[in-house]
């Protein structure tokens, strides 16, 4: 099974996402606090949580388990997963694991302060190709380690 945190997963994302799960017929659950536009497929669900911080995070967590992935620009969000032994997968393409998540969290909190103290302030770039394409081949290699 497949989650996504949809509040900021990105469109150009989308399609790239579904050919995967199409072709490999996976459930794949799309959590929001909003509705979000998916084509009629018994794979796919749109799931609506309650307005608040971290309510779709808090749902994810809650829910997904050692065998599912979860999509996810949440750097917080994916060390939760990771600790449950969860798959974890940037939109960018990194995937999160037990050895990488604790530096990419320490670095995204060294972040957060630079961009409150003013000191940055600017946030990531736009999804380019070279993006989209580090997205497909860590999702492709992840669904094939999976099988």
């Amino acid at each position: 099974m497949i989650y996504v945190d949809a509040d900021a997963f990105p469109n150009t994302l989308k399609e790239i996402l579904l050919r995967a799960v199409f072709k490999r017929n996976i459930t794949t659950h799309f959590v929001a606090n909003k509705k979000i536009p998916l084509q009629d497929s018994p794979l796919l669900s749109m799931i609506i949580v309650s307005q608040g911080a971290d309510e779709a995070d808090h749902y994810i967590v809650e829910h997904a388990v050692s065998e599912d992935l979860v999509i996810t620009a949440d750097i917080p969000l994916a060390d939760r997963l990771v600790s449950k032994g969860v798959l974890a997968l940037d939109p960018r393409g990194t995937i999160y694991d037990e050895n990488n998540i604790k530096s990419i969290l320490a670095m995204r909190n060294l972040m957060q302060e630079l961009r409150d103290a003013g000191e940055i302030t600017t946030g990531p770039s736009a999804i380019g190709e070279k993006q989209k394409r580090a997205f497909a081949d860590a999702l492709n290699a992840l669904l094939q380690k999976r099988k």
